[in-house]
């Protein structure tokens, strides 16, 4: 654990709440954006991660620091995803696209910026996320933190508790559902 995380940490559990702030800034887009995909709504994303902040906060007195700090807040967070998920299994996943995206998502090629350059740069996304969205979530959540979080196998298998052999699986079926999703698109050159 960086020493920087470790003062923060124990400047929370003295008591100075705005420390904690300062401890989940460098993370929080990407668990908002991580917490979208799981959810597919921005609206639960944001709800999932004030429950995921609210239960980070209660439960910093049993971070033990033998794993990263990111490593046991993304377990946090993922669990609290997947709780939701389990109450709320007859909702289906939202194909709304999301605005506000992490640089490891769909590249922006630097073609002229026309009036329709960004209408389909969206419906591109848009695409994208929808077929995000009916991967089934055990693959989805690793694709999410490899491709677009850019977590190392070993985080990933660490975070979700599985063996590495299990998230690279996952990870190629995941891959391997997208590409078959998207292959219609592709070739009809819609992206």
């Amino acid at each position: 654990m960086e020493s920087s995380e470790r003062r923060l940490i124990e400047q929370c559990l003295a008591g100075e709440a705005e420390a904690f702030g300062d401890l989940i800034a460098p993370y929080q887009d990407r668990i908002y954006n991580t917490l979208y995909r799981m959810s597919g709504h921005r609206e639960d994303a944001a709800e999932l991660f004030q429950e995921a902040m609210v239960r980070v906060y209660r439960g910093l007195r049993s971070y033990q620091g033998d794993s990263a700090f990111y490593t046991w807040l993304y377990r946090i967070v993922l669990n609290v995803a997947f709780t939701d998920r389990r109450r709320n299994k007859s909702r289906p996943i939202a194909t709304e696209s999301i605005s506000t995206t992490s640089s490891r998502e769909l590249a922006q090629p630097d073609s002229p910026s026309g009036p329709g350059h960004h209408v389909e740069i969206e419906e591109t996304r848009g695409i994208i996320e929808q077929a995000l969205g009916q991967v089934a979530e055990p693959y989805r959540v690793v694709l999410v933190l490899k491709d677009i979080d850019g977590l190392k196998y070993e985080e990933i298998a660490e975070i979700l508790d599985v063996p590495i052999g299990t998230v690279r699986s996952r990870l190629h079926r995941a891959r391997s559902e997208m590409r078959d999703r998207l292959q219609p698109y592709l070739d009809r050159g819609t992206i």
